[in-house]
Order: C-alpha cells, then structure tokens, then sequence
C-alpha cells in the first residue's frame, strides 16, 4: 500500500519574528505615546512631527545596537560554554558520562538500556559535545551573522513602525485632527500587528491583538495626560 509522504510543517524563522516583534511595537508605541504628549502641549505639528523624528532615529539605533550587543553576548556566551565542555569531558570524563545517562533517563530510558548509547556518543567528542550544550544546557548553536542582522532587523522595524502614529501630523497642520487621525490609524496598526504576532507566536490572534492595542493606548494617554497637566 503506498505511504503518504508525510510533510512536517514548522516555523523557523522564530528569532527574525521576535525581532519584528521587539521592533515593531517600540516604533508604534513610544513615538505614537511622544506625538500624543506633545499633542497636548503643543498646537504645531512641525514641532511635533521634528521631535517624532528626532525619537524614531534616536530610538532605532538604541534598539538595534540593543539587539546587536545582545546577539553579541549569546554568541560569546556559546562559545565559552562549549569550550567548558570540551575541557570537562577530557577532565571528568565519567561524570560527563553521568550527565548524558541522566539526559536520557530524563526520557524514560533505565541506565542500562542508556549505557551502550553513551558509550557510543563518548567516542565522539563534537558529537557529546553538541549533545550537551543542546540538550544539558539548552543551547543552541547561533548564527555567526546574528547580530548584525538583529540589529538591522529591529531598527528597520522600529523606524517603520514610527512613521505610522506620524503620518497624520505630516499631512495635517491642526494637531487635533492630527491626534484623532494619529489614534486611529495606529489603534488599527496595532490590532494587525498584535493579530499577526499572535499567528506567528502560537498565542490566540485576538487576545494578541487587544493586549498590543491596550499596551499603546495606555502609553498614550498616560503620555498625553503628563504633558496636558505640565502645560
């Protein structure tokens, strides 16, 4: 009887989504909170629209030399631990032995069922190596090109959700109509965003998207109320 060819279907791309994420919702919130504060201070969109400017470039390159310098660190990170372990299982070899046992034990196998697997994995050391930083310590190998493309990834994001909330004030000379335009147009981008995000995530899209829209609206209009009460 022929077989099916069975497809497995996974999503990979989880650290540029989070990246997005990171991104994204910082570029939407703090310069929409921004232009919403200063909305109430100020009657002139030029000056609002330069101080949303001014926030979006200071804001991508501090969030993307974050995610670089966090890359960075994960990196540097893996590749001390992966020496510790080349070094341990030449030192203490048997306790290392011990720990793979454990790892398997932790899977249902008894100890005897695992000793001729640790054996064999014993006479190759990358191979135990990458067995135990996979799966003793969690650790995943990462991308020697991670970092930079963190950091390009958040900051792209960031500036393209920043000139979202500041559209309407490029357009619009009266703040007001700019504000409620600003509200509206980003409430929406919001909601898309937090509902893609959930898709993305494996969270459920709509309680995603109300959480991402109350996030912003709470930023706002507590922005928009500081700024109201010091004018």
């Amino acid at each position: 009887m022929p077989q099916t060819l069975h497809i497995e279907k996974h999503f990979t791309a989880s650290e540029t989504v989070r990246d997005i994420v990171i991104g994204m919702s910082d570029g939407l919130t703090v310069p929409f909170a921004l232009a919403a504060g200063l909305s109430g201070a100020v009657s002139s969109t030029g000056i609002i629209v330069t101080a949303g400017l001014a926030e979006i470039a200071a804001g991508s390159i501090a969030m993307g030399l974050g995610g670089y310098l966090a890359a960075k660190s994960d990196a540097e990170h893996y590749v001390s631990e992966k020496k510790r372990e080349h070094l341990e299982i030449k030192e203490k070899t048997e306790i290392e032995k011990m720990e793979v046992s454990q790892v398997f034990q932790s899977y249902g196998l008894t100890a005897e069922e695992s000793t001729p697997i640790v054996e064999a994995l014993s006479q190759r050391p990358e191979a135990w190596v990458d067995f135990m930083m996979r799966f003793e310590l969690g650790l995943e190998e990462p991308n020697p090109k991670r970092a930079l493309s963190s950091a390009l990834t958040i900051g792209g994001a960031y500036v393209g959700g920043g000139f979202i909330p500041l559209f309407s004030y490029m357009v619009f000379s009266n703040a007001s109509i700019a504000l409620f335009l600003s509200i509206l147009i980003t409430f929406v981008a919001l909601a898309v965003f937090g509902y893609i995000k959930g898709h993305f995530t494996g969270t459920v899209p709509i309680k995603s998207a109300f959480q991402t829209v109350l996030i912003g609206g709470i930023a706002a209009t507590a922005a928009f109320a500081i700024a109201k009460a010091i004018s």
